[in-house]
């Protein structure tokens, strides 16, 4: 499978985007999907979750709330709905899948897309 994420850009404090994630190669229906995020010079951070075959989402504490992370199997795509953006939440944006260990890890995760950017001024 190949990951394609896109959707990121400018936009200002309290803003939203949605970021996309799509897959080719092969379904993800049944697989998780994670969000991950990486600022410059800091390690790479998990954001949300998907995890499909138990029905369960997972998001950090500091997006909980304002990011909402949702599937389309027909369309083999995984989405972040990002609200009430903060210039805090500007980093490059990665999905990821394949996972084998915890959700929360990027470790666990072996495939993934090549990023978008998302910038949140103040």
């Amino acid at each position: 499978v190949q990951l394609q994420a896109f959707g990121g850009g400018l936009v200002q404090a309290g803003g939203s985007l949605r970021l996309s994630c799509a897959a080719s190669g092969r379904t993800f229906s049944a697989s998780t999907v994670g969000w991950f995020r990486q600022a410059p010079g800091k390690e790479r951070e998990f954001v949300a979750a998907d995890t499909r075959s138990t029905d369960s989402t997972f998001y950090d504490d500091s997006v909980k709330g304002r990011f909402t992370i949702s599937r389309d199997s027909a369309k083999n795509t995984v989405y972040l709905q990002m609200s009430s953006l903060k210039p805090e939440d500007t980093a490059v944006y990665y999905c990821a899948t394949d996972r084998r260990g915890m959700v929360t890890l990027s470790t666990s995760y072996g495939v993934w897309g090549q990023g978008t950017q998302v910038t949140v001024s103040s």
